[in-house]
């Protein structure tokens, strides 16, 4: 029971879980450090089956295991367990005891005391270990005749030697670190996790998914992620060389922050299937080297200093242009990161809204390639005068002409203005608008502009039905606040009731809504669990614990209990709290404000809230 605040914990998710796995091959007792003769409270299947007692047999004896004394069990020893009990110490011990048949065993005693987060000690853990193939036989045939304390001397004289292989605690390390299971009974974090929610000890050069400096840094690969979404297919669609020295720069500093990001994957602890936060380095790589690398690789590869060389082969620059479609992969990874704000509905309106300039950006690009494949017919090296390019070059004053001493065809639109064009048309044909200005007239123009169609009208309708949910979500406590007032408003009309009343009733609605904001204390109190609920209401009635001095010396106990019990209720300006000659069946804190006692239509006394430290 850690600080003593409530009747019973859930421990850590794996702690029990391990325990059971750990059950035969070790056995223990926990056992309360607060209550006199320290009564065991758990006693796992290890220990049962190495004493021959059922657990119920079990519980609520003492943890000194005084029931399982002999006639040969060391007076000693057993003066010397009791001492560390007593002393809250850890210690270990070779002791005889007795199973449920009585037979005799030698059996390797642990000591250790679990402490809380408050320092105090609240249970004791107590392992075995039979030790006694190691032991002299205790009766056999030279023993006959010995006294008890001669037969015993003798098998603890012989025993030395397997104290060392049993590897006995250091109590040095265990005064300093005695709230950690694991290094009381020295096994690894990755067999028993610690008593009580900590952050895991990692190593120096691991990091914790989970700190700021790792989240901030999974915000920036996000933010270049998004730059990379944008600029990748523009690039590969118009074939841009970055021969622009500040945009090189750039996206040479994206692909170094891409490759610095793969480092630290390589040292970033993740969650196991267990739940449990692994921090062993070696799983980390072979995790990441499993799931993300290859495509981390591909994706921070300098694609772009490459294609920035004047004398590379044109093949060779297409080739490398098209394989940084690779990085839009790393969306994947986005949408993790996401998955915690699709409840907020503002930030699903911006991701919708982000998504569907994402599509028509990508659309944009796929519809500037097919016309520039088009436009010019490689075979006859002719134009294609039904080409949405030579349309949109002949409207706009650009027209394509033949250089007859390059043999190379020359004009057109400016790139900038390609781009917006086709950025037109893919915006135009997803809102379902289609000005016509903008037309496809090939087959295959046509047949990208149908399957853009399809997409548009499913993003039309996600992003429309969306929009619609949000706004109603937006406005629905607004909407139930007028609601609630028309009803009133009919029902003091229909019974008629007195204006002056009428007007109290109206100011207490619209006051006690202006401050509770339309929440439903009870009903959400009543989706919590009694414990859970119990801190809400402390918390809740915080002021009045802390301010009251009759709550100065009440425990944490108490206060729960009476929280549970607490009711806030507002009273408007004017409202009569008690009625002379009334029973009074409940007690009253002022929390705020003040509240008159009036007598014979004077005020005799005014009740203020409670000050600080009264």
């Amino acid at each position: 029971m850690p600080g003593g605040k409530r009747g019973l914990v859930a421990p850590q998710n794996t702690f029990l879980e391990n325990i059971v796995r750990r059950s035969s091959e070790s056995s223990f007792l926990l056992g309360n450090a607060q209550i006199v003769d320290w009564p065991v409270v758990y006693s796992n299947d290890g220990f049962c089956k190495l004493s021959g007692y059922h657990r119920a047999d079990v519980m609520q004896k003492s943890s000194t295991c005084s029931f399982m004394y002999g006639e040969l069990t060391d007076k000693k020893t057993i003066e010397k367990v009791r001492q560390t009990f007593d002393n809250y110490e850890s210690n270990c011990f070779e002791v005889l005891l007795y199973k449920k048949n009585r037979t005799p065993v030698w059996f390797y005693m642990q000591i250790a005391p679990i402490r809380n987060e408050h320092e105090k000690v609240v249970l004791f853990l107590c392992t075995f270990k039979d030790i006694t193939l190691f032991k002299q036989p205790i009766e056999d045939d030279s023993t006959k005749g010995w006294t008890k304390f001669a037969r015993l001397t003798r098998a603890l004289t012989n025993s030395r030697s397997v104290l060392q292989q049993l590897t006995p605690m250091n109590k040095t390390e265990v005064v300093h670190k005695h709230s950690r299971l694991a290094e009381v009974l020295q096994l690894g974090s990755d067999i028993l996790p610690q008593y009580k929610q900590e952050a895991p000890k990692t190593p120096p050069h691991i990091i914790l998914h989970y700190c700021a400096f790792k989240t901030t840094w999974d915000w920036v690969i996000l933010i270049l992620t998004f730059y990379t979404a944008i600029m990748v297919p523009y690039n590969v669609s118009f074939k841009t060389k970055q021969n622009n020295i500040a945009w090189l720069v750039l996206d040479s500093v994206v692909d170094v922050i891409f490759l610095v990001d793969i480092v630290l994957n390589f040292h970033t602890t993740f969650v196991g299937p267990g739940g449990e936060v692994i921090s062993d380095p070696k799983l980390i790589r072979m995790n990441y080297l499993k799931t993300w690398f290859v495509i981390d690789l591909l994706s921070c590869l300098p694609y772009d200093i490459i294609n920035a060389f004047e004398n590379v082969d044109e093949g060779i620059s297409s080739l490398f242009s098209s394989l940084k479609v690779v990085r839009l992969l790393r969306l994947g990874r986005v949408a993790r990161k996401l998955d915690h704000y699709l409840e907020y509905g503002a930030a699903v309106l911006v991701l919708l809204v982000c998504v569907f300039g994402l599509v028509a950006h990508w659309l944009a690009c796929i519809w500037y390639s097919i016309g520039d494949y088009e436009v010019i017919d490689e075979v006859t090296n002719t134009i294609q005068i039904d080409s949405w390019l030579y349309q949109l070059a002949l409207s706009i004053g650009t027209p394509y002409r033949y250089n007859t001493s390059a043999g190379i065809w020359e004009g057109g639109p400016s790139k900038d203005s390609l781009y917006v064009s086709s950025l037109y048309f893919t915006m135009t044909s997803l809102t379902t608008i289609g000005f016509g200005n903008i037309a496809p007239t090939t087959d295959v123009e046509k047949m990208f502009s149908v399957a853009m169609m399809m997409v548009g009208s499913l993003l039309y309708a996600t992003i429309f039905g969306n929009v619609t949910t949000i706004f109603q979500q937006m406005y629905a406590n607004t909407n139930r606040y007028h609601e609630m007032l028309n009803n009133v408003r009919d029902f003091l009309k229909l019974y008629q009731v007195p204006k002056g009343l009428s007007e109290r009733v109206m100011d207490y609605i619209v006051s006690t809504w202006s401050m509770s904001k339309g929440i439903d204390t009870e009903k959400v109190l009543s989706i919590c669990p009694k414990d859970m609920r119990a801190d809400i209401c402390v918390h809740l009635n915080r002021k009045v614990f802390n301010e009251h001095p009759a709550f100065r010396l009440a425990s944490d106990g108490c206060l729960r209990a009476l929280a549970v019990e607490f009711q806030t209720i507002h009273c408007a300006p004017g409202d009569l709290i008690y009625h002379a000659g009334e029973s009074v069946d409940a007690l009253c804190f002022v929390v705020s404000g003040s509240l008159e006692v009036i007598q014979d239509d004077e005020v005799v006394a005014i009740l203020d809230h409670f000050p600080q430290n009264q």
